[in-house]
């Protein structure tokens, strides 16, 4: 089983580097947290030109039709440079479930949507901003949503709104399984991607802060720290691989694969990955990494919103702890 990127895929995710890098996110991030959707919105045509909203898209319906590698190098990137917006759910989760082209078309041309799957996933996030919004009942119907209210619910990242899904009424049957793994797969390859993105910033931050005439990365206690933010997004990242190999269904060689225990196993390690980088990088920092206008906190509140979106880490750790004891019956 090939774990390595391909080729293709370090190409792909060096044109979305360069693409968000001059997109201005970080401004975009802070305008939606604020409610002003025009700079994100123009994030998101810019992807869409990229091809990466119509990434998991039919080819058939406008759509790039590629397969869970090539998610998990996007949301790796959308989580590196905080790309505001319902990402997962409008990229990830509803072209699998949807099978109406003009829908599919829209995504796949910029389109932002949104979808429920209560009662692990019981809100529509940004709502009030998406063009598409559905609910999928236990049922495993889906069916759509109407415009929300004013009121939300508030998120310990800014950029985050989330609104009451209300109840599924009627519907064509989808997938919900699938839709929920997607859901959690792309969610852990932000967080690999957010980590990063801290651990990053933090090591900048380090050789630039002195203390006592001396960097602070040059300290012993500093360099451990780090060592073992890096050491655990790596550890990471193969089990992400693992992940989106077994989502895509390609030749494992023999290897055992579970869909639902590799995204399981992998959100969990992605996730405690960022959560430390998320820490580490508040104590390196010290007090600015607490202010509102340094613009860590904006990775630093993701973090930890997403350890809770699209199943916790108890329910992803279940998940994993019943495949092994099934696989040793």
């Amino acid at each position: 089983m090939r774990f390595a990127p391909s080729q293709e895929n370090q190409a792909f995710a060096q044109s979305l580097d360069d693409l968000l890098s001059r997109a201005g996110v970080v401004a975009a991030a802070r305008a939606w947290a604020e409610g002003e959707h025009g700079p994100g919105r123009k994030v998101w045509a810019a992807l869409a030109d990229l091809g990466v909203t119509g990434l998991a898209v039919p080819e058939e319906h406008g759509g790039v039709g590629a397969d869970a590698t090539d998610l998990a190098v996007a949301f790796q990137a959308l989580g590196y440079h905080g790309v505001p917006g319902p990402v997962v759910e409008s990229i990830a989760v509803l072209p699998a479930l949807l099978d109406d082209p003009a829908q599919l078309e829209a995504l796949a041309g910029g389109a932002i949507g949104t979808v429920a799957l209560p009662p692990r996933t019981p809100f529509l996030l940004d709502a009030d901003v998406a063009d598409l919004r559905f609910v999928v009942g236990l049922d495993g119907a889906i069916a759509e949503a109407a415009a929300p209210s004013t009121l939300a619910h508030g998120s310990v990242d800014p950029t985050r709104r989330l609104f009451d899904a209300p109840p599924s009424t009627g519907g064509a049957p989808v997938d919900r399984d699938r839709g929920e793994l997607l859901g959690a797969f792309a969610v852990a390859a932000q967080l690999l991607g957010a980590g990063r993105r801290l651990l990053d910033d933090t090591v900048e931050y380090a050789k630039a802060r002195a203390q006592y005439g001396k960097v602070i990365g040059e300290y012993q206690a500093i360099k451990h720290l780090l060592a073992d933010v890096a050491t655990r997004l790596e550890l990471a990242a193969p089990l992400l691989s693992g992940a989106a190999v077994a989502l895509s269904g390609n030749d494992s060689r023999g290897v055992d694969l579970d869909p639902v225990r590799d995204v399981a196993a992998a959100r969990v390690a992605a996730a405690d990955a960022a959560y430390l980088a998320a820490r580490t990088a508040l104590q390196v920092h010290g007090a600015i990494g607490y202010t509102a206008e340094y613009d860590l906190g904006l990775w630093i509140t993701k973090v930890r919103a997403l350890q809770s979106a699209w199943g916790t880490q108890a329910e992803h750790r279940a998940s994993v702890l019943d495949a092994v004891r099934k696989a040793a019956r």
